[in-house]
């Protein structure tokens, strides 16, 4: 008897969640701007390529981007909002706070999409079309992104500095942070190629190059180091360094190859590729740059469903950092 309780109880909240699967599927659409908004994304394209062609670090840091709203509350462009009076902005956020960048981008694309058709195109898809729109200006992949999304008026701080990964994390947290946003540990080790472009700051991998202990490549190490003095300060901590040292602003499987050798930059990094069981999935992509891009893109596209608002929830903003 308890057997079947328990039967039916899964059974029923098996089409509980396929039902709501099915009403998140039925909002985001690829077509969704087709008639009221047909040059939405014609019109970002342009913005996101001119900010890529003045710096093409910012193509890593939209793609980043995208990544931190969908981690926390999903993805409906929290990340975007300033502190108001109810709102504690997600930027402050330790694992944002002076690092997440690419803001002004994003507004600027609003804008120029504000004055083609006002109130319609979320701040939430521009978003997920930028990063889209970023990783084909540098080489990496393109993908049909689901449209839809709507935009939250509020923000969590809280979830910001715990559901997000730390550059400090071991694999284990690593995998579950990812599995707590329905994410494989495949698809986090795919998503982590994104490392591939972009640039880190020296706090992120002091421990990692001055730790004779470490798993890390001695000449590696002592390159990074010229660049990254070991005495912590405000301008020492700041300094950049290229996640990818050998081609750092092309979006290629070059970054798997590192983590073989033991080039990780970051600790985060480097455990994708240090005994465990994501061992092979990095020797896979090390050695196959076309299933690499190709699961990202794919990647990709499952962590634009994460959690959108849709339908009649959230709001379309007028700006993207504040609510209406």
């Amino acid at each position: 008897m308890a057997y079947t309780m328990i039967s039916a109880t899964s059974f029923a909240v098996t089409l509980v969640l396929l039902a709501t699967i099915s009403i998140s599927d039925a909002h985001l659409s690829s077509t969704f701007y087709d008639s009221t908004c047909p040059d939405a994304l014609t019109t970002i394209r342009t913005a996101i390529r001119t900010a890529v062609s003045k710096e093409r670090r910012m193509a890593a840091s939209l793609i980043r981007l995208h990544f931190h709203d969908c981690f926390v509350q999903g993805c409906d462009a929290s990340i975007l909002l300033d502190d108001g009076t109810t709102i504690q902005s997600e930027k402050t956020a330790l694992p944002n706070l002076n690092s997440v960048r690419g803001f002004q981008v994003i507004d600027n694309a609003k804008s120029q999409v504000e004055k083609v058709c006002p109130g319609v195109v979320s701040c939430a898809d521009i978003v997920a079309v930028a990063a889209r729109d970023a990783s084909f200006a540098v080489g990496g992949p393109s993908w049909t992104v689901k449209l839809g999304r709507r935009d939250s008026t509020t923000a969590s701080k809280s979830f910001a500095n715990t559901d997000l990964p730390l550059f400090t994390d071991d694999l284990q947290t690593l995998i579950s942070k990812f599995t707590n946003k329905g994410l494989t540990a495949k698809e986090m080790v795919t998503l982590s190629g994104a490392h591939t472009i972009g640039q880190a700051q020296c706090f992120t991998f002091r421990g990692r190059i001055y730790n004779n202990a470490s798993d890390i490549d001695a000449g590696f190490a002592s390159t990074r180091q010229r660049g990254c003095p070991s005495i912590s300060s405000t301008s020492n901590n700041q300094k950049l360094a290229a996640l990818d040292l050998v081609t750092p602003n092309s979006f290629d499987n070059n970054y798997f190859k590192n983590l073989i050798q033991k080039k990780g930059l970051l600790q985060s990094d480097q455990v994708l590729f240090s005994g465990g069981s994501t061992d092979s999935i990095v020797s896979q992509y090390s050695q196959n740059p076309t299933a690499f891009k190709s699961d990202f893109a794919a990647a990709m596209i499952k962590m634009g469903d994460i959690q959108p608002l849709t339908g009649s929830a959230g709001i379309i903003r007028s700006i993207c950092s504040a609510p209406n």
